[in-house]
C-alpha cells in the first residue's frame, strides 16, 4: 500500500491510499480510501507507516529529568562578560571570584539573605553556569571577606573607567535600619528610611555624571553627611588620581561650613545650593527680588558673602503653586484641630495652662506650622491666629531655588550648571534601587562591621550591572530613549519625557506587538526561557542531554542589545 497524491489543478489536490497488485504480466492499482479530508500532517504520518517507520506517542521517546529558569540568568552574565566584571573583581580566576559573581547576579535577580540564596540558586541554571552548586552559606560568608580586602582597587579600576580629570562627581549620603542583634556601625541618627528610633549604618555614594555607580563608602548612623564629604574628596585625589574635579552634592552634603576646607583642598569645584534661611536672607536684603523673573527663570546673581562664586537663582512656577497649595492645606488642617481643642477649653472639658499647651503641642507638631500661628494659653482659656507675615515671606520664596558654584562660566553656563545640580536625582534613583525596587539593601541582618561594608559592597556592584542592563535595554523598558535631549530642554522646568517616550506608555507595545516591560518584569519574561535535561529513556543510568527553550523575538532582542552594548 502507499499514499498516492492526485494534483487537481487550482484545486485542494486529491489524496488516495492505493494498493499495487497483479494480474497476469501486469501491475494494477486499486483505491482502498480516500484520504483528502485529513490533513497533511496526518497524512505523513501513515506515508511514515507504509514505508516502515517507527513511531512513538510524542514525548515518550525521552524524560525531562529536570527543568530550570535560564533566560535571567544568562542575560546577567553576559552583561557581566561585557563589562568585563571577572577581571575587576579580579585578575586570575578564583574560587573566591566564582562565589562573589554568583552573589552579584543572585543580587539582581533575587535578593534574599546568603543562606535563602544558596537555596534559590538551584531553581536557575546559576548554580552550574557560576560553578557555585557545592558553595553554602559559610563559603559566601568567606567570599566576602575576601571580596572586601578588595574593595579599593576594583573602585580605583571603577574609578579610572568612569572619572576623568575635569569631569563631575555626583556624590550622596543614605541609611538604612538593622534587624536583629545589632552591629558595632548601627548607631541611631537622621533616618531616610523615615523609621525613627532605629539602629541604622550609613553609607555614601559616588557615581560619575550619568549616575553609574563608583564607589561606596559605609560610615556610623549617627555620621552627618558633611563629616564625610572631605575622606570622599582626599580618596578622589589621592586613591583615584583625578587632581581636578567638579563635585556635586546637595545642600545638606555641602554645608556654608565646608566650603573654606573646599577651597584648601585645591583642584576642587563644587555645585550645591543653599539653605532657605540663606535665600530669606538675600530676599530681604533686595538682592534677590521678584521682579527678575519677570521674563525668565533663571538669572545669575553676586553677593559679597560668597567671594568668588556664582549664584545662580532659578523659580520654578508649577513647583510654587504645589507648594502654596500644601502649606495651605497643612494650615488649614491645623487650624481645624486648634478650633476643636478651643471649644473643648471653652466648654470646660480641659482646664490647666500645662494641659491645654500639651494637646497643643501635638496638634502644631503633627502639622508642622508652630512657626505660622501665635498661641496664647491661660488656665481656662486658648486663641491662636495665623502669622500673616511669616506665612507671606515663606510664601516669597515658593518654587525659588539658588545654586552655588565655584565653577566659572568659561567651563560652565548656568543652564548646564542646573543640569548638573539636577543630576543628582540619578544618585537618588541609585539608592532607590539599592534599597527597595530592586536590591533590597536593606533590612541588614548582618553584625559584625566588616559583614556590613562587605554586603552593601556587594549591593552596588549590582547596581553597576544593574545600571548597564537599564542602559542596554532602554528601547524595550518604560524608559526614555532620547537621553540627549536634555541637554537642551528647559533646565528650570519640572522634567519632562520626550514625546516618544509618552506615546510608548501610553501604548504599552512596541510597532510590531511585543510587550514594553519594566526592568522586573523583563527579567520575569526571559526567566521563561528554561533549560531542561533530558534522558533517552526511563532508566536512570540512560545518558542525558540539554534543551533550552527557543527564544521570542522579545527575548531575542533583549539577548543583541546586551551584546552590541559599548562599554
Amino acid at each position: 500500500m502507499h499514499i498516492h497524491i492526485v494534483p487537481n489543478r487550482g484545486s485542494t489536490p486529491t489524496i488516495l491510499l492505493r494498493e499495487s497488485y497483479r494480474e497476469g504480466k501486469q501491475v494494477k492499482k486499486r483505491t482502498l480510501a480516500n484520504l483528502s479530508h485529513l490533513p497533511m500532517a496526518q497524512v505523513a504520518l501513515i506515508r511514515a507507516v507504509l514505508n516502515g517507520a517507527d513511531l512513538h506517542r510524542a514525548g515518550s521517546g525521552f524524560v525531562v529529568t529536570q527543568s530550570q529558569a535560564h533566560g535571567h540568568v544568562e542575560a546577567v552574565r553576559l552583561m557581566m562578560q561585557r563589562l568585563g566584571l571577572m577581571s575587576l573583581i579580579a585578575a586570575k580566576p578564583c574560587r573566591e571570584r566564582d562565589i562573589v559573581l554568583a552573589l552579584i547576579a543572585s543580587r539582581i535577580l533575587a535578593p534574599h539573605t546568603k543562606l535563602a540564596t544558596t537555596r534559590w540558586w538551584h531553581t536557575t541554571t546559576l548554580a552550574e553556569d557560576f560553578g557555585v552548586a557545592d558553595v553554602d552559606e559559610q563559603q559566601c560568608y568567606a567570599a566576602m571577606d575576601w571580596l572586601l580586602s578588595r574593595q579599593d582597587r576594583i573602585q580605583q579600576k571603577l574609578a579610572a573607567r568612569h572619572l576623568r580629570e575635569e569631569g563631575l562627581v555626583l556624590y550622596d549620603l543614605s541609611s538604612s535600619y538593622f534587624e536583629g542583634t545589632p552591629c558595632p556601625l548601627a548607631q541611631r541618627g537622621y533616618s531616610r528610611d523615615g523609621r525613627r528610633g532605629t539602629l541604622q549604618v550609613n553609607y555614601g555614594l559616588m557615581t560619575d555624571d550619568r549616575g553609574c555607580p563608583v564607589a561606596v563608602t559605609v560610615h556610623e548612623g549617627n555620621t552627618a553627611d558633611p563629616a564625610t564629604l572631605l575622606p570622599e574628596i582626599e580618596r578622589i585625589q589621592q586613591d583615584f588620581g583625578i587632581g581636578h574635579f567638579v563635585i556635586v552634592g546637595d545642600r545638606g552634603m555641602i554645608a556654608s561650613k565646608a566650603i573654606p576646607s573646599l577651597r584648601e583642598q585645591g583642584g576642587i569645584d563644587w555645585i550645591t545650593a543653599l539653605k532657605s534661611v540663606a535665600i530669606r536672607a538675600l530676599v530681604e536684603d533686595k538682592t534677590l527680588q521678584p521682579d527678575l523673573f519677570d521674563e525668565r527663570n533663571l538669572c545669575e546673581i553676586a553677593h559679597p558673602d560668597y567671594p568668588g562664586e556664582r549664584l545662580i537663582a532659578c523659580r520654578n512656577p508649577p513647583l510654587a503653586r504645589l507648594r502654596a497649595h500644601k502649606r495651605e492645606e497643612l494650615l488649614q488642617a491645623t487650624e481645624e484641630a486648634l478650633r476643636a481643642l478651643q471649644t473643648r477649653v471653652g466648654a470646660g472639658r480641659l482646664q490647666g495652662q500645662d494641659q491645654i499647651g500639651l494637646k497643643v503641642g501635638r496638634i502644631i507638631n503633627q502639622y508642622k506650622m508652630a512657626k505660622h500661628f501665635t498661641l496664647t494659653i491661660t488656665e481656662s482659656t486658648f486663641t491662636f491666629a495665623r502669622k500673616q507675615d511669616a506665612i507671606a515671606a515663606e510664601a516669597a520664596l515658593d518654587g525659588l531655588y539658588l545654586l552655588r558654584t565655584s565653577v566659572t562660566p568659561e567651563r560652565l553656563d548656568a543652564a548646564s550648571c542646573v543640569r548638573h545640580y539636577k543630576s543628582l536625582s540619578q544618585v537618588e534613583r541609585a539608592f532607590r534601587s539599592l534599597k527597595t525596587v530592586d536590591l533590597k539593601i536593606r533590612p541588614i541582618h548582618h553584625r559584625l562591621a566588616d559583614r556590613v561594608r562587605a554586603h552593601i559592597f556587594l549591593c552596588m556592584l549590582a547596581y553597576y550591572v544593574e545600571w548597564h542592563l537599564r542602559e542596554a535595554w532602554r528601547e524595550l523598558l518604560f524608559a526614555d530613549e532620547d537621553q540627549a535631549a536634555k541637554a537642551t530642554r528647559d533646565p528650570v522646568a519640572p522634567a519632562e519625557r520626550s514625546a516618544e517616550a509618552k506615546a510608548k506608555v501610553a501604548r504599552r507595545h512596541h510597532e510590531e506587538g511585543t510587550p514594553i516591560h519594566s526592568f522586573a518584569t523583563l527579567l520575569a519574561d526571559l526567566a521563561t526561557l528554561v533549560r531542561n535535561t533530558c534522558r533517552t529513556s526511563a532508566e536512570d543510568d540512560a545518558p542525558t542531554f540539554t534543551a533550552t527553550t527557543q527564544p521570542t523575538p522579545l527575548q531575542q532582542r533583549a539577548r543583541d542589545l546586551i551584546a552590541t552594548f559599548p562599554v
